[in-house]
């Protein structure tokens, strides 16, 4: 069993590096193509928020590149400079994608609430479910111990797959709010929608095989406790 997590965790590797490599290839093409508005990031940003009524979040610049993210706790949408300052496909499509979820915080969307609650309980299960899993193995290799601490581990586990799977309703919805407004606003062309569709779909698939990855070990490790509980 322990082969098969090494297996796994070899194939999600590659397959991870393989979509963060095409997803890189598409933001820098996508980053050359300019948007019929002309609006930086930033501006992106502003507007949408406004479009959608929301005067309580700020913007900001932060260092790295795709760094872009939300902060619901302190109500920021958080660009890297390339994004900040771009005026191209991927910065709009990035920008309108974090303000996505500003919109979803901004309406209680469900999975977006769902997953700011378990929160707590991941980085505390991030943490040690690894380190307890591997005890939990350990233990009952020595003579069949009781495989209670793996069980632990197991359950740990289950939190942060569980917070994986909701964040994949989450990142797609952000992303069809982004889309959707846009078009509507005029901020890309037809063709440049499809451009901008496309960064996202990308930016999105690294979530998907986040996820995966994560189920594909939490079942092998329920394989490992069925098994050596029943020996």
């Amino acid at each position: 069993m322990t082969i098969g997590i090494i297996f796994i965790s070899v194939i999600f590797m590659i397959i991870g590096v393989a979509v963060q490599s095409t997803l890189k290839n598409k933001f820098s093409e996508y980053s050359t193509l300019p948007t019929i508005s002309n609006l930086s990031g930033e501006e992106v940003a502003k507007k949408m928020l406004g479009d959608n009524g929301i005067y309580d979040v700020t913007i900001t610049c932060v260092e790295g590149s795709l760094t872009d993210h939300y902060n619901p706790v302190n109500k920021t949408v958080n660009l890297s400079k390339d994004v900040f300052e771009g005026r191209n496909i991927a910065s709009a499509a990035v920008a309108a994608h974090e303000c996505g979820h500003a919109v979803q915080h901004a309406t209680a969307y469900s999975m977006l609430m769902l997953r700011s609650k378990i929160v707590p309980a991941v980085q505390i299960s991030s943490t040690l479910s690894q380190w307890v899993i591997m005890a939990g193995i350990g233990f009952m290799g020595f003579g069949g111990g009781n495989s209670t601490v793996l069980l632990i581990g197991i359950i740990l586990f289950a939190v942060t797959t569980l917070f994986s799977v909701i964040t994949l309703p989450v990142e797609f919805d952000a992303s069809a709010r982004a889309l959707r407004w846009l078009s509507t606003a005029n901020i890309t062309a037809p063709q440049e929608k499809e451009k901008a569709k496309d960064a996202l779909k990308w930016a999105a698939l690294t979530y998907v095989v986040s996820a995966l990855a994560s189920i594909a070990m939490l079942v092998q490790y329920i394989l490992i406790y069925t098994s050596r509980s029943r020996d």
